[in-house]
């Protein structure tokens, strides 16, 4: 059973219009106004609250299957292997959320674009989804504890490698996903330069192959991981604006699972879960070295 949130009752706004009725100093117009806008004002709100949708961790368990959303093209965080399996850094956490609520698992597929209105609409539970940290996106879902580090890289071919964005030339395009944090950073921090936007990893990846921009900026881990696994390319921009963390999300307003999630993260901490998940999904495609700049324990980051 799912649970909608609490949408606001017109109690609030009769006890107004009541008060206002008695005050002398109001015309019956004035009332009749602020009446109207505080009506209005309500109706927003309930229309806006009744449209977010979640499943308390009681209902979760009740169920006995909690939905979590993931990549299926973003390897090897979130993808189908060959044999039409999902696998992937979020994957393995998943499977581990589940094993630990006592509760089947099942695998949304979700792109960059839509992973807060999949939260919104109920259609998933919790996003795992290599889902960076932002201000903007904290005022739309609520995030866990961080379990792994991340900034902007940037990808062209060896033949062009590109190794600053200022004095980018007006005709080039680089490659981005909607909805992620390298299009965000470009759009503000670069809004000279033409975005090519794709909705996902895969369609981004054949454009840069298909040479329909001069370079692709992504999640640096993405970034990096293309380059070794496919010859001819080289991330000539490594670290592009801050560094951030990624973190699980839930609707927001979904305290119980939120604590619940954030308690299992510190949990975990103590068994160098993530230091696992790492060795058994990441280790062949970036090796050892980078192990210990990605990885996050117990949702402690450790300063700079």
């Amino acid at each position: 059973m799912k649970k909608r949130t609490k949408i606001a009752t017109l109690l609030t706004t009769l006890a107004l219009t009541a008060s206002m009725a008695a005050c002398g100093g109001s015309s019956s117009s004035d009332t009749t106004t602020a009446a109207a806008g505080s009506s209005a004002a309500a109706a927003d709100t309930s229309a806006a609250e009744a449209q977010t949708v979640y499943r308390t961790l009681d209902e979760i368990k009740e169920s006995g299957t909690i939905n979590i959303g993931v990549f299926s093209d973003k390897n090897p965080f979130g993808y189908v292997d060959e044999n039409g399996e999902y696998q992937g850094y979020d994957v393995y956490f998943a499977n581990r959320i589940g094993e630990d609520l006592g509760v089947e698992v099942n695998l949304v597929s979700t792109e960059a674009a839509n992973r807060i209105e999949y939260l919104q609409t109920g259609k998933v539970d919790i996003i795992l989804a290599n889902f960076t940290v932002t201000p903007e996106r904290a005022e739309e879902v609520d995030f866990a504890l961080p379990y792994m580090n991340v900034a902007l890289g940037v990808i062209s071919p060896e033949s062009n490698v590109i190794t600053t964005l200022d004095n980018w030339n007006a005709d080039d395009q680089m490659i981005v996903i909607s909805g992620t944090t390298a299009e965000t950073y470009l759009i503000n921090n670069y809004p000279d330069i033409p975005l090519q936007k794709y909705d996902s990893y895969a369609t981004a990846k054949n454009a840069l192959e298909n040479g329909n921009g001069v370079a692709w900026a992504s999640d640096n881990t993405e970034v990096i991981a293309f380059a070794l696994q496919n010859p001819g390319y080289e991330v000539g921009i490594p670290e592009l604006g801050n560094k951030d963390t990624i973190a699980p999300a839930v609707t927001k307003g979904n305290t119980t699972l939120l604590d619940w999630i954030n308690d299992e993260i510190k949990s975990l901490g103590a068994e160098q879960f993530f230091h696992a998940d790492y060795e058994a999904t990441l280790i062949d495609t970036y090796g050892a070295d980078y192990e210990e700049s990605l990885v996050v324990e117990g949702g402690e980051v450790p300063a700079n």
